[in-house]
Formats: C-alpha cells, structure tokens, sequence
C-alpha cells in the first residue's frame, strides 16, 4: 500500500454552525498518479453533467452516497466521454483528418491511445474511500476485503490505520481481476485453468498459447527458459511437452506469485523453477528459450501497460540480443509475437528482421495463426483495419553460423 496521502476538507456533521474539517487518507493508483489537489465531496445530489465538467476540469469527486448510484454515475460519465467524438465538431474534425496524412494507421493508432489515457483521467476522477480493513462505508456496498487483499496485500500490524482512497474505476478492475483469480481461465492446451492475478496479464488470447502446443520440440531439448512467464501457462505447456527442466522469469513481483501459484497447482514443481530476473536467469543455457514479450512498441502509462507495450522495442531487443549467449550448441529461440506493430505503422518488418540479423540469429521456420478474440470481428473497433489484418507468429530462431 503506498505511503503518499490525499487530503479534502468536508463540513462539520451535528456542529452549528458547520465548519470545513480536514480529512486525510492513504492514497491508492495502480498506475502511480499522484494525489488530486482539488477533491469535491459529492453524493447522489449530483448531476452526470455536473460530475463530467468536474472530472474534465481535473477535479477529483470523492463519492459519499449509494455504491450502486456511484457506479452508475460512472457509466454517465462513460457515455457522455462517447459522445464527445459524435458531435458536429468532433466529426468535422474526424472528416478533415480522414483527407489529410492524419488518417494513417498510425496517426490512428496514436489518436486512440490519446483517447484511451483522456478516458481512463477523466473516470479515475471519481473517488471511493475504504476503510483501514477494506471495507466499503456505503449502502449497498459490497464485500471487497479478499479482493483487496488479493491485490494490494495484507495490511501488516504496525502500519497506522488510516483510510484509503482509490478511484471507483480501479477499485472494479480489482473486484473483476479477483473474480478471473477465483474462477481461473480455461487452457485447452494445457487441459487445465490459469489463474491470473490483478496486474498480470491473463493468458484469454489462445492463438499464441496454440502456437507453442504446437511447435516441434527435438526430443534432445531437455532444458528450457521462459523469458516473461506472467502467468506461467508457457512454462507449464513446455513442462507438460516433455521438456525435463524449465525456468521461468519474470521482474513483476505479481507475476512472481501468480506463476509459482499456477505452477503448484499443476504440480509441476519438480520440472518448473521460478525466478525473480531481468530476461535472462544470471547463470546457465538451455536448449530451447521462449519469450512471448509486449507486441506494440509504444509507451506504457501504467504497470499494466507494460504486458501490451513494449518502448522502444525494448523487451523484444533485449531478448534478441541475449539469445545466443543463452543457448546451447544447437540450441532454438522462439519468439511469438503479432504483426500489429506492422499494421500500426509502429514497425516495419524490416525492422524486426534486421533485429534478428544484428542479434547473431538465423531462422528456422515461422509458424502462423490468425487471432479469433472478438476484436477482429468487430467493425467498430477503432484499431479493427489493423486487427483484421493481423497474424500471431512464432519464430524459430537461432545462431548464425
């Protein structure tokens, strides 16, 4: 739980006259924004018009009513954001940028990501306050202590109690990201579920999982890394491949956890390592290293983007870079990865060809798959002419003679 605090000032309750009194909380943002410095104290009285102005404005509402009336102020807020790219200005100015080089898949794509980061500061403007145990002071509030908990940690004695303040549209991602941890994700290849935790990405695109259940393992490969294992699914798969010896890495602490609770789970222990590292484990080769790293090279705007975005090319270079100083003696890199950079505009095939040339790499083969998940069928999408067009692929890599 962070250390920074927020503060607002509310009247007085029962004294007469009523005086401003000060109040102060923990403050809680996955995505380390810091504390709002103008906090309104609102409740059911106000309108979905009013709280829109507010939040465009950059003023935080910290919500005092019903639970259920908070999220669905929300949900106003939601569609009046929607809206705003409907009206006469909006559309004129959609229909100037469809006759000018704004309309390229990358302008496209970086008008949507400026969308999505407006969205997401517009709805974390709506504040909820938890007490010291994660509970939710509101009518019609739900229990939300084992999510918390599940996300943020255990409250440790000794740490002062003090109430915490988080935005509403955080505080469902947390409830919903527990949900999938109950229920766990269904892994055809593996015959078994995944559990996810909040914060790591959940393995619910099967394409890239179907391309490793797939891809053929020499019976001599008896080693093998997982370079950004998240869940563990990889790691568990080339396990139950056959491969005798697996080591899985990741830098997220999360991440850390959920894979060894996955790995436990399907009783893998004895095949399947898990280590806290920057790509690589510090000592060691393998016969086979596989990285499934972030797919679009742009810049991440919170620790979840980070699972979706990789700047600069950066994970997926260092893994190149480090491959074959990690391999055996004819030993394979497999690097699965989407061409939506590609579509995007963000990155030429070229480019990632060069990648491999300046690594010290050869291929071996490609294998290819086209994505199912509902985004590609969806015409609305703002991304969709890219989606549409995209395949996942592995590529089987390794050192150049």
């Amino acid at each position: 739980m962070t250390t920074n605090t927020i503060s607002w000032e509310s009247k007085s309750k029962g004294a007469k006259p009523a005086k401003n009194e000060t109040h102060t909380a923990y403050w809680q943002s996955e995505a380390h924004n810091p504390p709002p410095k103008r906090v309104h104290v609102i409740d059911d009285t106000l309108s979905a018009d009013a709280a829109y102005k507010l939040a465009c404005e950059g003023n935080a509402m910290l919500w005092s009513g019903d639970f259920q009336n908070a999220k669905h102020l929300m949900q106003a807020i939601s569609r009046r954001i929607d809206n705003r790219f409907t009206k006469p200005k909006a559309v004129k100015a959609a229909n100037q940028a469809e006759r000018s080089n704004e309309s390229s898949p990358q302008a496209q794509f970086h008008l949507h990501r400026k969308n999505q980061i407006e969205r997401a500061r517009t709805l974390g403007m709506l504040l909820v306050e938890l007490s010291s145990d994660y509970a939710l002071p509101y009518n019609r509030a739900p229990d939300v202590k084992a999510a918390c908990e599940s996300a943020y940690g255990v409250i440790k004695n000794g740490v002062e109690k003090k109430n915490i303040v988080v935005s509403l549209r955080e505080l469902l991602g947390v409830i919903g990201a527990y949900e999938w941890r109950k229920n766990g994700v269904d892994i055809e290849a593996l015959n078994a579920k995944i559990t996810p935790y909040y914060g790591v990405y959940s393995p619910l695109r099967g394409e890239y999982i179907n391309l490793v259940a797939t891809a053929p393992i020499a019976p001599s490969v008896k080693t093998a890394f997982d370079i950004g294992t998240g869940t563990g699914v990889l790691a568990a798969l080339l396990a139950q491949r056959g491969v005798a010896n697996v080591v899985a890495t990741d830098t997220n602490p999360r991440a850390i956890k959920c894979a060894t609770e996955n790995i436990t789970t399907l009783g893998l222990t004895k095949t399947v390592k898990i280590a806290e590292a920057d790509l690589y484990p510090e000592v060691g080769r393998a016969d086979l290293i596989v990285c499934n790293p972030p797919w679009i090279p742009a810049s991440a705007n919170s620790p979840i983007d980070h699972a979706i975005y990789d700047p600069n090319n950066q994970m997926l270079k260092g893994f190149l870079n480090g491959l074959v100083g990690h391999l055996n003696p004819k030993g394979e890199g497999w690097l699965i990865i989407s061409d939506i950079a590609e579509h995007l505009g963000l990155r030429t095939r070229e480019a990632l060809l060069a990648m491999f040339v300046a690594a010290g790499l050869t291929i071996i083969d490609k294998l290819d798959i086209k994505p199912t998940h509902a985004k590609t069928q969806d015409k609305m999408d703002a991304l969709y002419a890219a989606r549409a067009k995209e395949v996942t692929s592995l590529w089987r890599l390794k050192a150049a003679v």
